[in-house]
């Protein structure tokens, strides 16, 4: 049986040199690990609709614009992911938890003190190498 791809928008919202990260809830997919905010894009929606939205509802930013950082394939045993993830640096608003989640702004050379899902290794190492 082929594994569906869920099709993910990711922000990495960036303000001087700190990046805004979240925690997954428990009893979510990877939770307990911290991750870059964003949602499953929805059929039809362009990748900065669908960044636009789930930042929005997320950690309620408005999002006026972004760039790609990159896009990976990672297949976890339960699920396959395709990333779509973006730099955002053009936003208003205070990011936060909207949902309650766990939030912080953390450096970039910081980022390896924080556990992420296995899919946020590439991302973290684009990261670096774009902002070294």
């Amino acid at each position: 049986m082929t594994k569906v791809i869920v099709n993910v928008a990711v922000g990495v919202i960036k303000k001087n040199n700190a990046l805004f990260i979240c925690k997954r809830a428990d009893d979510q997919h990877q939770g307990g690990l911290w991750e870059f905010p964003g949602g499953k894009i929805e059929a039809g929606e362009s990748i900065f609709n669908a960044l636009k939205r789930e930042l929005h509802e997320e950690i309620g930013i408005n999002i006026f614009s972004s760039s790609k950082l990159l896009t990976i394939e990672h297949d976890y045993d339960d699920k396959c992911v395709k990333l779509h993830v973006h730099i955002v640096s053009n936003f208003s608003g205070q990011a936060h938890g909207a949902e309650g989640q766990p939030n912080a702004w953390v450096a970039i050379d910081e980022l390896d003190n924080y556990a992420f899902p296995a899919a946020n290794a590439a991302i973290i190492s684009a990261i670096k190498e774009k902002y070294k």
